[in-house]
């Protein structure tokens, strides 16, 4: 749900490693995970070749109608899940759904959102790339403030909009892959999400610190 599709120009190893530990700050301080924080590992790559192929193939026929599909998500998003639009400043008072459809915005927003599924998409065979895609996309969406709960709507919401566009070419064959993949670039968000939370705690930590150093040096 966030906006940005690069980050901050972390690589792919360092991203991986430093998610497994508390990042140290220099004078030894260090900042422990919260009681109740989600551990999400990194998880092999989930897709098989033919899984692959299905969803290469139904995004052909979708990518005519991503424009479509874009505001059929977030319609569908907002009426089953009306708090998610607290996380959009821009349309987040807009309460009638058919005004909503008209907003620019909103139109904007979806196209971004199936930019980010057709870069996916392009880089199934590119494991790696599409990693460090969702990394720092999750990243992003700390620094928006949108939280990881909404992250698996998106994506199933995407799949009850594009069944009656695909017809009788949706299988439950089909179906699987999608939510397979969906689920590994959602699980990798989180990653990225709690990641760029740690690091602004860190900071937040460091500057805390720094601040109560120079008062006492006053």
């Amino acid at each position: 749900m966030g906006c940005a599709l690069s980050g901050s120009g972390i690589t792919l190893g360092k991203s991986i490693s430093e998610a497994k530990r508390c990042p140290s700050l220099d004078g030894g301080l260090e900042l422990k995970a919260e009681s109740g924080e989600e551990k999400i590992a990194a998880q092999p790559f989930p897709l098989l070749e033919p899984q692959k192929e299905l969803i290469q193939e139904s995004w052909k026929i979708l990518h005519d109608d991503i424009a479509r599909v874009g505001i059929i998500v977030f319609i569908r998003l907002f009426e089953t899940h009306p708090e998610c639009k607290d996380v959009f400043f821009l349309f987040r008072d807009i309460d009638d759904l058919q005004q909503l459809k008209m907003s620019k915005d909103l139109q904007s927003h979806g196209l971004r959102v199936m930019s980010f599924i057709e870069k996916s998409v392009a880089r199934l065979d590119q494991e790696d790339k599409l990693e460090q895609l969702a990394f720092e996309l999750g990243r992003s969406h700390c620094r928006y403030n949108a939280p990881p709960k909404y992250y698996e709507y998106v994506g199933t919401q995407f799949i009850g909009a594009v069944q009656p566009i695909l017809k009788e070419k949706w299988t439950p064959e089909v179906e699987k892959a999608w939510e397979t993949l969906f689920k590994y670039v959602t699980d990798t968000m989180k990653r990225g999400f709690y990641e760029e939370e740690k690091k602004s705690k860190v900071n937040q930590a460091l500057y805390s610190r720094k601040a109560g150093a120079a008062q006492n040096s006053i």
